[in-house]
């Protein structure tokens, strides 16, 4: 029977969160207009495979090198993302994501997304360092 990309991601979340040890990064994902092109480049350049997350909004593709998570794929779409430029948005596992948010944004960060729960992955934030970089900030699950 095969796996979903949920019960992928969570067999092999020990193994990310491991990598991702409070302030190191833990994950990458591509913020895309067209999931398709990308996933094409990446297979066609890097070798990467995919799997898909569905999610109440679309799909989230995990990309794998070889059995290996690697990173996300995530198709921006509305009108709110039209001008947006594609770009990687990296996470840096935190120790205790709130307490952690409240400490950036009084040293003058500005929170773009406010914690959110992701069952099996972690909380997550995504926040705007004082010097205007969007970084995610991730307690990773379990």
């Amino acid at each position: 029977m095969a796996e979903t990309a949920v019960d992928q991601r969570e067999d092999n979340h020990a193994e990310a969160s491991t990598k991702g040890s409070h302030g190191s990064f833990c994950w990458n994902e591509l913020m895309t207009h067209d999931a398709e092109r990308a996933k094409k480049f990446y297979a066609d350049t890097i070798g990467w495979t995919y799997d898909a997350m569905p999610m109440e909004w679309g799909t989230y593709w995990i990309a794998k090198a070889g059995d290996k998570m690697a990173g996300g794929i995530v198709e921006m779409q509305g009108p709110d993302c039209a001008g947006m430029p594609e770009n990687w948005m990296p996470y840096l596992a935190v120790d205790d994501l709130d307490a952690r948010v409240k400490k950036a944004v009084a040293a003058g960060a500005t929170i773009m997304r406010p914690p959110f729960d992701i069952p099996g992955v972690g909380r997550i934030a995504i926040l705007r360092q004082p010097g205007g970089a969007a970084v995610g900030w991730m307690t990773p699950a379990g």
